[in-house]
This record gives C-alpha cells, structure tokens and sequence, in this order.
C-alpha cells in the first residue's frame, strides 16, 4: 500500500485503483494527489476520475475510502473536460484583453476546433488574436489555478450578470438550482461551465488560435491523435449549412437553452415546432427543385450521414417533393449489398461499418444496368439469418430515378468514373448551433446519441445501457467512413431541430436512469445533466412527418411511403 502523505491528526482514507493498488492518505486530499500517486509519469494525463462511479474533479476532496478510475484525456470524457476547460481558458483571456467583447463559441469544426465568433465589437484583426493566444499561454505557462467555489445561487446569478452573462444567470433557474452552483475563477473572470473542469490551465497545452472568415477557429488536438493539431482546413459547404440554421434561430427569436425554455413558458413552443418544420420542408423542397433543375440531370441520388441523423426520413420526404415535381424515386437501401455473414467471416471482416463489408462490384453492376434500362433483381440482405436474399425485379423507366441511402454512399470507392456525372450526393446530419449559452455549446453527436437512446427503446428493444455500450463502435465507423467524405455531397441537409431537447427530455430521462454499468454510467450522468436545462415539452403538436417522428413514433412516412420490397403504387406498373 502506497502512501500519499503521513499525518496523525487526520483520518486517513484509501484509494482503489482498478488494477488492485491502494493509496493511502489524509481524509480531504484532492483527488487528483492519489491519481498522481499512482500515475506519477503518464503518457495521457488525467482530467478527472471516477470515484465509486461517479465523475469527480481532480480537485475533489476525498474523505472516504473509495474506487477511483482516472479519467484520461483519450477518453470520451476526458476529451470533453478539455475541451470545456479550454473554452473557458479562451473566456477568460477574451475577458481580461477585450471586456467588451461578447465572445460566442459557435459550432465545432471537422479538423478539430471550435469556430467562434465575437459580438458588441468588430471582429478580432490577426494582432488580436494573437494577444489573446498569449494570454491564454500564459495561464498555461504560470500553471494558473482555475478555482472552484460553490456559490449561493442568488449571488452566483449576480456575478453572472455582472459579466454580461444574463441568459446564463436566468438559466441556472430554470435548471432547478436551489442551492448553491459551482462558479470557476481564472483571474478576475468568473463563469458557469455546466459540468467538470481541470484545476490548472497547465493541463491544457494543446491550442491554437487561427482566423477564419467571419470569425476564427480554437483549435485543439483530437483524442486519436493528442500530440499534434491538425491544420486549419476549408470548410466552407459545412460553415454555410452552420450560418444557414444560425439564420433559422434568429427567425424564431431562439439563441439558447434559456430563450427555447422562455418559448415554452410563454407559450411560443408551437410556433417553434411549426416555423422549425417549415424550413425542413422548405429545404428539402429546394433539394429536389436542385435535383430536377439539375443540367446533368442525374437519375442516381446518393444519401449519406451518420447514424441517427433523419436520412430514412429526410429520403422518403425528399421522394414526396421528386415526385411533386414529376420524377418518379424509387428507394434503394445500400444496406442490401452488405456480404453474407459467413462470406464476411470467411474474408475475416467483422465490421459492417467497412465498405469491405458491402459488395461494391454488384452494387456497381446493377446500378449501370438499371440506369441504361435494364431488369436487374434487386438483392434483400436479412439481418436476423445474415443472409442474402432475392429481392424485387426492378427495370427503370425514363422518368424514374434512384435514391440510395447508406453509409458509404459519398465514399468515392462506391461508384465507377462512368456513374459518377450521373449521380447526385447528399450529406445529412443534425448539425446543431443551439447552445447552452454564449460559452458552452451543444454537442452535434449528443443529439443524435439522446435520438437513438429513444429510439432503440421504443422501436428496437435496446435499453439505454445497450445503446450507450454499441455508441463508440457506431462513432469509430463513422469517423473512418462517413465524416472523411462529408466534402463530396453536392448539398447538405441539416436535420436539427430547435426544440427537440425538450421533446426528447422526458422520453429520455427515465432511459437513462436505468443505467447501471460504471463507466456507460459517467456517459449517461453527462446527458441528463444536459437535460436538465430544458423545460420538458410534450410535443404533441410535431407534425407526422417531421425528422423527429422517426425516432418518437407516431410519424406517418412508414406506412405511406413503402420499403423497397414493398412498392405498391410507388411504381407504375406496365
């Protein structure tokens, strides 16, 4: 048994680490003493712990004999602490050099980063940004101790106020603080981070300031590759589809948490609901007015997106408007090319996020024939038996196109160069830009992690537990397969919608309670305390064929639109 520190005079009190050692020490030694102790050279370093189950700041006291699990910076969490951490680190230097500057951390960025925009003031020249980055360094270099207090809440939202936070002052009560609420001071700066922080801005030495149009990028290092940040790339397509919903939110009078929580509370939810609809349907009209104007006049439409995002929805909308406009779609799902399973065992691929998985040359095949008019059968891929199976006849006629959806449907290995000018590429996710507030942004992948914990329990029998367990295997494919070809979609389709936390709240939170596993359970803990900040909202008045429906039930698409084995009217027959 190791020893953190001798004393006599106080309790002593144990820490259990998963590989059997114990640390012994004074009864209120900050957490982050024992996990030194016991990792006193790591290669990550640690951004919080787990203390019997529960995420603990390094700097929590512990008076108990407890478990302790470091939390790394190459886990998900710890990942998340960092970046948390240094959005504040960003704050508080903003604050220091520009106190007039409302800084607003906006969206994330594919490369690694955060793009951030600034308000009451222009925008930040080269020179600016440069100060700031020294500033933030400096904290890193002096190890500045960024201080925990627990606050009363009346005098918590006073110092927020103070700092021009108000909506954030607003929104600890609507969250349900009573009490006390934890505030964070770098410096004279004081702010709310809603979840764990690092206790010293020399743990976050990895960053970077770099301009960008209409604002600039915080750059930091991805937890697959934590030495190095990769370099500022054009994201232009991704940027508009980010202002675009920016734009969206400013029509419905919505920035934040607090301003969705105050629609409900004054009665403006339903109109929230209708107007967010309104502009799904208005964007998924100008994608097939786009499809149909087209010069090339392509009749193969690819769909792809990660997981959760509303692509079944988004094609069987976008096949209602095709057909509006006189074209006739006809669904084929990528999904049916995958390879037996024994075939699959037979080459050792386990991974159906591969493209090794699916048989391209067929796909391939079949989609030349069909586009020169010729009868293909259609294969049927059943997941229960692992097998594949004879699907439907299919022979296109002149005013009938196909529309693919699947997850490799924008990697450039899917089509031949002879297919590729007659197809049309479609990117599709929940590109979320409603944050918590000015400093704390919603993640993108939470939305549709909360979207899949629903749905997987209302359609597919899956607990939280068994969602959240599947939820790093479904992220690892699609940062191999889906986000690197994200750049190839001749439009994208943001499919978020502005009230959806607070639909999704009540039909999630009782999922997630049942949790149980230690470490699905930190994951679990972190979206409900999410969750709490928005008002629960019934939803009845989400129209049937909303995106949101797939996932909540009661849509309508379903049933009027039929699977591909199931053509019914869809097609003329001859």
């Amino acid at each position: 048994m190791a020893e953190v520190k001798l004393s006599k005079r106080r309790k002593m009190v144990q820490a259990i680490f998963p590989d059997g050692r114990v640390f012994e020490g004074p009864s209120g030694t900050a957490l982050g003493e024992f996990v030194r102790a016991a990792y006193p050279d790591p290669q990550v370093p640690a951004m919080a712990a787990a203390v019997g189950g529960e995420l603990r700041e390094l700097s929590f006291p512990l008076c108990e004999d407890a478990e302790v699990r470091p939390v790394f910076l190459t886990d998900s969490e710890g990942i998340r602490i960092y970046t948390r951490s240094l959005s504040f680190l960003l704050a508080a230097a903003v604050h220091a050099l520009f106190p007039e500057a409302r800084l607003i951390i906006d969206h994330s960025v594919p490369f690694g980063g955060y793009y951030c925009r600034v308000a009451r003031r222009p925008l930040f020249t080269s020179e600016e940004l440069a100060r700031i980055e020294a500033r933030m360094r400096e904290f890193v270099r002096t190890d500045a101790r960024i201080v925990r207090e627990e606050v009363p809440i009346a005098e918590a939202q006073a110092r927020l106020r103070g700092q021009g936070l108000f909506n954030k002052a607003e929104l600890l009560v609507q969250g349900g603080i009573e009490d006390t609420v934890p505030l964070y001071r770098l410096g004279q700066f004081q702010d709310y981070l809603f979840g764990p922080m690092v206790p010293s801005a020399a743990l976050l030495p990895q960053f970077a300031l770099t301009p960008y149009p209409r604002g600039f990028i915080l750059r930091f290092p991805r937890r697959e590759r934590l030495t190095e940040l990769a370099p500022a790339e054009d994201y232009s397509a991704l940027l508009q589809v980010f202002e675009e919903y920016g734009h969206w939110l400013d029509l419905l009078g919505v920035y934040d948490a607090y301003t969705v929580n105050e629609a409900a509370r004054t009665g403006r939810m339903v109109e929230l609901i209708l107007v967010s609809e309104a502009l799904h349907s208005q964007r998924i009209a100008q994608i097939a007015d786009t499809i149909a104007e087209h010069p090339s006049s392509p009749r193969l439409i690819l769909i792809a997106g990660p997981s959760s995002s509303g692509k079944t929805t988004f094609t069987k909308r976008l096949a209602i408007q095709l057909l509006s406009l006189g074209l006739r779609p006809y669904p084929v799902s990528m999904d049916d090319y995958f390879l037996p399973r024994d075939e699959m065992a037979r080459r050792g691929l386990t991974d159906f996020d591969d493209i090794s998985a699916v048989e391209v040359s067929l796909f391939q095949r079949q989609m030349e024939e069909l586009l020169k008019g010729k009868a293909v059968q259609l294969p049927r891929f059943d997941f229960a038996s692992g097998r594949r199976e004879i699907g439907s006849q299919l022979q296109l006629k002149e005013d009938e196109i196909l529309l693919v959806e699947g997850l490799h449907c924008l990697n450039p290995q899917l089509l031949p160069p002879g297919l590729e000018g007659r197809s049309f590429r479609i990117y599709a996710s929940a590109l979320t830009q409603l944050n918590l507030d000015d400093h704390v942004r919603m993640s993108t992948t939470d939305t549709r992690l909360l979207r899949r914990v629903v749905r997987d329990a209302a359609f597919r029998g899956y607990s939280a537990e068994d969602t959240l367990r599947m939820w790093d295997n479904v992220r690892r494919g699609e940062k191999r397969f889906v986000f690197p070809h994200q750049g190839q979609a001749d439009v994208m389709f943001n499919s978020a919608l502005v009230y959806e936390w607070s639909v999704l709240r009540s039909r999630a939170e009782p999922l997630l309670l049942q949790v149980r596993h230690p470490r699905l359970r930190l994951r679990a803990e972190r979206l409900l305390e999410e969750l709490r900040w928005y008002t629960p909202y019934p939803g009845d008045e989400v129209p049937a064929v909303s995106i949101l429906r797939e996932f909540i039930g009661g849509g309508i698409l379903a049933a009027y639109y039929p699977s591909p084995f199931e053509r019914a009217t869809w097609r003329r027959e001859p």
